[in-house]
């Protein structure tokens, strides 16, 4: 059995730990971590103890962690959308392969800088866009290239985050701001701009975006309304986003494991009284959309309306891709896809394979192929830096639509930004 490919850490909050850490507890003949960078002593030192990481190899930030050279041949870069790309370049020009979280950065030239500096380090740069791993959506990819839908003309495709989940990310959460994050259309759904560029296969030509902040904000509701669900709400019993109601059950995975690292019932109710996740979700400093959607034109006149809300009673994915010789719809949390034949009239139901680990399968299965990639490093990776380009500039440019009322040609929108980050480098 070969020798499991040693890797760094530089990050340690939830996926990091409960998902690539988990990764390699699970699998310790295929990865196994050697050093960790984490600026949080508590997360910091759960890792370390999870993983046998001596106290020498424990590091409270990256600069401190790079200061001590190459330390292994990969590293796994968990943190905050703003320090992707400080982390990541000096990671690049140390001789790391770098696994990274999405987006990849949150202005489209960093974009283009970061993929330029790993082809120019000869490094493997792999973006986390772990729907592409997933048993589902690689049916789906083999069934839309393999030609039984005929020329696909048009594309619905939506992404219907669940109320609570909303609640929890992106109006308390980490990505509910998007000046200390990232636009909603970039933080959450750049997976799904990801998907329909990799379906598709050719080139987006133009883009148009609508969409709004709605629900989550102060004018929803009166004076009477406290700050926080656990100062006496006087809406308790109707509210569906009341934290107490969501994060004090018995269950303590995702997304209560994320309030608090001790997951006793003490320790989430004070987490709920003096953390973000407590607060009311009208009285939340964030900006980014809950409902939006992106018009897509494509080559060859493919033309895709994207969806993207927080509003759903559930969580999952759902599409439907109507070509010349048949109509495909699917729901990637029913795991089932259905191909209607013009010809025939039949109907095909496809349940494809699953796998353990989150997003359908899709973390076990970005891992493997990263591990196998760092073992391999002249094969193809199938969510590069270069291959995500595309979709993180549609998310840009998304955006920009959305802001400004404007249609964006992306082939200039793109031939733009890469010529300005190549007339910077001179």
């Amino acid at each position: 059995m070969s020798q499991p490919v040693e890797a760094v850490l530089v990050g340690a909050g939830n996926r990091g730990r409960e998902a690539y850490g988990a990764y390699a507890l699970r699998y310790p003949h295929r990865l196994k971590f050697v050093a960790v960078a984490e600026p949080i002593e508590e997360r910091r030192e759960l890792f370390a103890r999870q993983h046998n990481i001596p106290p020498e190899r424990r590091f409270a930030s990256w600069e401190d962690l790079y200061a001590q050279g190459q330390l292994a041949p990969a590293l796994v870069n968990c943190t905050m959308d703003r320090d992707h790309v400080a982390s990541t370049l000096p990671a690049l020009e140390l001789g790391y392969h770098v696994l990274l979280e999405k987006p990849m950065a949150v202005t489209p030239h960093d974009c283009v800088r970061l993929v330029r500096a790993a082809e120019k380090a000869d490094r493997i740069l792999q973006i986390c866009h772990v729907l592409r791993y997933t048993p589902f959506f690689a049916a789906l990819y083999e069934v839309v290239h393999s030609g039984r839908l005929g020329d696909v003309m048009t594309v619905e495709h939506k992404e219907n985050v669940a109320y609570w989940h909303m609640a929890h990310s992106f109006v308390r959460g980490n990505w509910r701001n998007s000046r200390t994050s990232s636009p909603m259309i970039l933080a959450k759904s750049c997976h799904d701009l990801d998907i329909l560029a990799w379906m598709i296969g050719t080139r987006c030509l133009r883009i148009s975006s609508f969409g709004s902040l709605t629900l989550f904000r102060p004018d929803r509701v009166g004076p009477e309304i406290p700050e926080r669900c656990t100062d006496g709400c006087p809406i308790e019993d109707e509210c569906p986003f009341y934290a107490p109601r969501i994060y004090l059950t018995e269950y303590t995975g995702w997304p209560v494991s994320v309030i608090s690292l001790d997951t006793s019932l003490e320790a989430r109710l004070k987490a709920l009284q003096e953390g973000p996740y407590g607060r009311c979700v009208y009285r939340c400093d964030n900006d980014v959309v809950d409902h939006q959607v992106v018009a897509m034109e494509f080559e060859n006149d493919v033309t895709v309306v994207f969806t993207m809300h927080g509003h759903s009673h559930k969580e999952g994915r759902t599409m439907r891709y109507d070509g010349s010789r048949a109509t495909l719809r699917g729901s990637a949390a029913e795991n089932e896809l259905v191909i209607y034949d013009h010809v025939t009239g039949r109907e095909e139901v496809i349940h494809p394979g699953q796998i353990g680990g989150g997003h359908g399968g899709g973390d076990t299965g970005l891992m493997n192929a990263f591990v196998k990639a760092v073992r391999n490093p002249g094969q193809e990776v199938l969510s590069s830096a270069r291959a995500s380009l595309q979709s993180h500039l549609m998310a840009f440019a998304a955006e920009e639509a959305r802001l400004t009322g404007q249609v964006v040609d992306m082939v200039a929108y793109a031939e733009r930004i890469e010529a300005e980050v190549m007339a910077e480098e001179g």
